[in-house]
């Protein structure tokens, strides 16, 4: 048998004996081990002097040397430390009040739980499980039709690994040789606009058939009412607003002691208004983020007034800009073009002179260049400045690279970064009006039951936003590093759960036990994985799956469906840690012959992948939520719910190919590039 056909064989007996149920890294390691063995054989040499166990030393080595991977264990322990806290219960019943109104309040909030928890914890079994426990009795309870209340847990859970932060585009940037940075932000809004799709699948469905989503009781959608709230709504006005605003500068009657057991404090009516006012300071908060960013932050490298070469010239005498490697001109140095009076060698300028450069009439000083050059020549023949040509080539080449052209009227400080988009004030003054008029209908009902509820979204959901909001900041504006992020977000998530009171010793050591647990999973995958790539690009394997693709003569279009194709099939029998670390590389070095941006095929890969949780048999998702389902919850019923999800994340991706913007624009506007 050939080596190239010993590489095919490698690779279909790798799926099968996944599919059997062998561990995927041993599975990888024992099968890169057996065939290396026989590519390496000799019968000449001693099998322990194998070259295979070389290379499987080295590529543990090299698998431990990556850096990337460290970001891993942290924001794994992250993620088991908030669930462990148990911090989802409040926020599920104050989100749900929040949405009380909306058709399928229940099947909404479980949607908008799973896709900011995801965010926060990357896990998509712990998500599942929690969010099974916690939504789906109470969706089952109230009338709710199964096939709904599992597929949105199912789905809503799988997308803690696209939206950043997440461990999978880790893996893949540890495999890929790309940026986590870049990764995070392409995947961004990718990530919040499948959310996005999979929200309006489901109001719209609880709208065309409301049986499947029964209203809520009316006890069910009210906010227990404080006394103190209740004593100021009664003695200013029912709009709290107003009411803490008047309680705030005459606070008489709200002061009074005995009035229904209340006891307030001035102090207490102003945190009561910052409360209130928690809409307009995220809003203010963000718009003036984003103003400042656009137009100061980023353009801060622009705000120099630029100098031009010939006013260089007129102040200096000589137009060489200070640049390392290019024409300098040092006082005594004995090459270059030097102006010594009474030299014979180099540049000179004497009056009448018709072979070195001369002012043109009418200058008053300096070196100026025609109108029709483009830089500063020397005259053919001088012997201490090269020809034209030569000079070009020369700069090409060596150390004057960075040297650029000096033009009349150029810029020798040039920009940066992208100036301002010429249609960021109109949109930006457009956002602000949407704003403006959503909180005045907002403010408009504002009553004491509101009010309780934005209390409570305060209380619940402000620290899990606020910590990710941190860990994803830091990372995007390049603040910090991803494993410098991740250890905030660990801190922050103890901090969390240390506050809420519901953190002890032993929640504590499960959730380091998990983390390593799933951190030496992950590490033992990339050691098999290189084994076994680099096993199969000895065998040809490699080169033989590249010739095939090349030899069909695809399109860059066909390519890219026929690659996306794939990984969705693999998707319905393997888990993505194999797809990823087994067949992704095989694609990695086609894209560039195809001419196929790397990011926005990742991350095409990533929405793909959410299919693997979503696809029978081996829908991981599936089985997660049956285990904390009640016993008349079958597993089809369960995968009939997760089916449409699947036609989403196949339009999500026609819409990402069509309009590749929504991927790529965000890594290009903060890192440069397209």
């Amino acid at each position: 048998m050939s080596n190239a056909a010993l590489g095919l064989t490698m690779l279909c007996l790798i799926v099968v004996v996944i599919m059997m149920g062998f561990p995927t890294a041993f599975t990888l390691m024992g099968l890169g081990m057996m065939f290396g063995f026989v590519a390496f054989y000799d019968p000449a040499m001693p099998w322990l002097d194998n070259k295979i166990f070389a290379l499987m030393v080295q590529r543990a080595f090299g698998a431990m040397n990556n850096d990337v991977l460290l970001s891993i264990p942290l924001f794994v322990l992250m993620g088991y430390i908030m669930e462990r806290g148990a911090l989802v219960d409040k926020m599920f019943h104050s989100v749900q009040l929040a949405f009380r109104k909306l058709p399928g309040s229940l099947a909404v909030t479980t949607l908008v739980i799973c896709t900011f928890w995801g965010i926060a914890s990357g896990l998509v079994g712990a998500v599942v499980v929690l969010m099974g426990v916690i939504a789906m009795r109470p969706m089952l309870n109230a009338g709710y039709d199964t096939r709904l209340a599992a597929g949105v847990i199912t789905a809503g859970g799988t997308l803690g690994i696209l939206i950043p932060p997440s461990v999978m585009i880790i893996v893949y940037a540890a495999v890929a040789g790309q940026s986590v940075v870049k990764l995070y932000a392409a995947a961004m809004f990718p990530g919040f606009f499948l959310a996005f799709l999979y929200l309006i699948y489901v109001i719209g469905w609880c709208i065309i058939n409301p049986k499947i989503a029964p209203r809520l009781p009316p006890e069910q959608m009210k906010a227990p009412i404080s006394p103190w709230v209740a004593h100021i709504s009664s003695s200013y006005s029912r709009f709290m607003l107003p009411a803490l605003l008047m309680a705030l500068v005459a606070p008489g009657k709200a002061l009074r002691a005995g009035v229904q057991g209340v006891n307030l404090k001035w102090w207490q009516i102003l945190a009561g208004l910052t409360r209130a006012l928690a809409p307009v300071i995220v809003a203010v908060a963000t718009l003036g983020a984003v103003w400042w960013y656009v137009t100061i932050y980023s353009q801060k490298d622009n705000e120099a007034a630029p100098v031009n070469v010939s006013q260089m010239a007129q102040k200096s005498g000589v137009s060489a800009p200070s640049v390392s490697g290019g024409v300098q001109e040092p006082p005594g140095a004995s090459g270059g073009v030097q102006e010594p009076p009474g030299t014979t060698g180099g540049v000179q300028e004497p009056p009448g002179a018709s072979g070195g450069v001369q002012e043109p009439p009418g200058t008053t000083g300096g070196v100026k260049e025609p109108p029709a050059e483009g830089g500063l020549q020397a005259p053919p023949g001088s012997g201490d400045v090269k020809e034209p040509a030569a000079e070009a080539n020369s700069t090409s080449t060596g150390k004057d690279e960075p040297l650029k052209q000096m033009g009349e009227g150029e810029a020798t400080n040039v920009a940066k970064t992208e100036p301002v988009p010429a249609n960021f004030y109109t949109g930006f003054l457009v956002v602000c009006l949407v704003t403006l008029a959503l909180l005045a209908y907002y403010y408009v009902k504002f009553d004491a039951e509101q009010y309780e509820i934005m209390s409570m979204l305060i209380h619940s959901v402000a620290p899990l936003g606020i910590l990710t909001f941190v860990v994803l900041g830091v990372i995007l504006f390049g603040i910090t590093t991803a494993t410098e992020s991740a250890a905030v977000g660990a801190a922050g998530a103890f901090l969390m759960a240390w506050q809420a009171g519901t953190l002890n010793f032993q929640k504590i050591k499960e959730a380091v036990f998990l983390t390593a647990k799933t951190t030496s999973m992950v590490c033992w995958l990339f050691v098999g994985s290189a084994l076994f790539s680099a096993v199969f690009a000895i065998l040809g394997g490699q080169n033989l799956v590249e010739s095939w693709v090349l030899g069909m003569n695809l399109t860059p279009i066909q390519f890219l469906l026929l690659s996306q194709a794939i990984i969705f099939v693999l998707g319905w029998p393997l888990e993505w840690t194999e797809i990823i670390v087994i067949f992704v590389p095989i694609f990695l070095p086609l894209l560039t012959h195809f001419q196929i941006d790397p990011l926005l095929w990742g991350v095409l890969v990533f929405v793909n992948l959410q299919a693997a949780f979503l696809s029978p048999p081996v829908a991981m998702s599936a089985f997660y939520l049956k285990g904390v389902s009640p016993a008349h919850v079958t597993i089809n019923q369960i995968f009939a719910g997760m089916m449409p999800y699947m036609l989403i994340v196949i339009l999500c991706m026609v819409l990402m190919y069509i309009w590749p913007g929504l991927t790529l624009w965000l890594p290009n506007y903060l890192y440069g590039g397209g």
